[in-house]
């Protein structure tokens, strides 16, 4: 059966003020700009006409540990779905499960649960990785104990625990031993592989990328800054060719205006929006476990004892209204830096990321302070807040 959905639809590249969406099973059939063509007839009783707000791509997250209460390092369906159906509150509707420095064991136990998983929210698009081969002088949150020299061993072992269609991510730093090799490995093997929690200076991130590396974790946060007589990691990710980089988005990680300068350097099409969420978000002030460690959630933000940031409770969709409130980007720039330049960075452009016919039915629908009202997961509402 063919539904119909009315409305402002977001674009790529520009916003449909009347925009007609069909979508059938879990592919979008077509899309009309019913300002310059009347459309298909349509039942009336299969179509919903959004008088405010619009008609969205779902959001796809890159970045992202926990919420609802569960965390992927639990190892744990049930902690896999909760995380699942709160992000799908709020716009996400693919994502990558992302873990934490941890024994070896942990890592595994984290990837079988999400194939355990009941399959309701968003939708688990593959894994990242971030940890265990990291500098620790830059570790953040991540637990000191595990930190490790990169090892292809392990990776292998990793990588033998997805099936074919999973994407794989990988953050590491590029300056510890073993890294330029896994970053050659990985990278023939079809990863993503990312520089984060690192020290690496400018030089050796042109190596790493040199070898296959293409891709910085939560920029700014967690790695050498830019200075003007050694760019360091900030001043590579900014200018180095083929380089995408990851923000988030919530004003505490980044200043709007250092946003605004990631934008202006790499451009907004290398630029994802992520949220690096833990397992408070979705929920209010309070202390929870990251991995091993406590980390207490106040006034939005969530810090280790000893004040260090501990990820974040951010929301895609609080991540692109800052994006349009804070920074000044567009709509939908804003919103194509949440859906379809994630799903360009790994290779599912082609299925998601944007409302065209031949994409899954990944749909919002907004509010017109962009608020999530519903959200679609290839055809099956999975959230309705109307």
């Amino acid at each position: 059966m063919t539904l119909w959905l009315e409305g402002p639809v977001i674009l790529p590249d520009r916003l449909l003020p009347h925009g007609l969406v069909a979508y059938d099973g879990r592919l979008i059939r077509g899309v009309w700009d019913l300002d310059r063509e009347p459309g298909p007839q349509h039942d009336p009783a299969s179509t919903f006409r959004l008088e405010t707000g619009y008609i969205a791509p779902g959001f796809i997250d890159l970045h992202v540990h926990g919420g609802g209460g569960g965390d992927f390092m639990d190892g744990d369906p049930e902690a896999v779905l909760a995380i699942t159906r709160t992000h799908a509150a709020h716009g996400t509707t693919g994502l990558l499960a992302t873990t934490l420095t941890a024994p070896e064991a942990d890592l595994i136990r984290a990837f079988r649960a999400v194939k355990m998983a009941p399959k309701d929210g968003a939708r688990v698009l593959g894994f990242h990785v971030e940890g265990p081969f990291i500098n620790e002088k830059m570790k953040g949150a991540q637990d000191q104990r595990y930190v490790r020299p990169a090892s292809i061993a392990e990776i292998d072992r990793w990588l033998a625990e997805g099936e074919g269609d999973d994407r794989w991510h990988v953050t590491l730093a590029p300056e510890i031993d073993g890294a330029l090799t896994a970053i050659r490995h990985l990278a023939k093997r079809g990863a993503v592989v990312s520089a984060g929690h690192t020290e690496c200076t400018y030089a050796q991130l042109r190596e790493a990328v040199e070898g296959g590396l293409s891709h910085v974790t939560h920029l700014y946060n967690a790695m050498r800054g830019l200075h003007h007589r050694e760019p360091g990691t900030v001043g590579g990710a900014l200018t180095l060719p083929g380089v995408t980089v990851e923000l988030i988005a919530d004003a505490v990680h980044v200043h709007p205006a250092s946003m605004a300068v990631a934008v202006a350097a790499r451009g907004a099409d290398s630029t994802m929006l992520i949220t690096d969420a833990m397992r408070a978000t979705g929920l209010g002030d309070g202390q929870y476990r990251l991995g091993e460690l406590v980390a207490t959630v106040k006034n939005g933000a969530a810090r280790l004892t000893d004040g260090t940031l501990a990820g974040s409770v951010l929301t895609m969709e609080v991540a692109v209204r800052n994006m349009v409130q804070l920074v000044g980007i567009d709509l939908p720039t804003a919103v194509a830096m949440a859906s379809l330049h994630p799903a360009r960075r790994h290779r599912l452009d082609g299925q998601k990321g944007s409302i065209a016919p031949g994409k899954d039915a990944d749909i919002l629908l907004l509010d017109a302070s962009l608020n999530v009202l519903t959200t679609i997961v290839e055809g099956k509402i999975v959230f309705d807040r109307r």
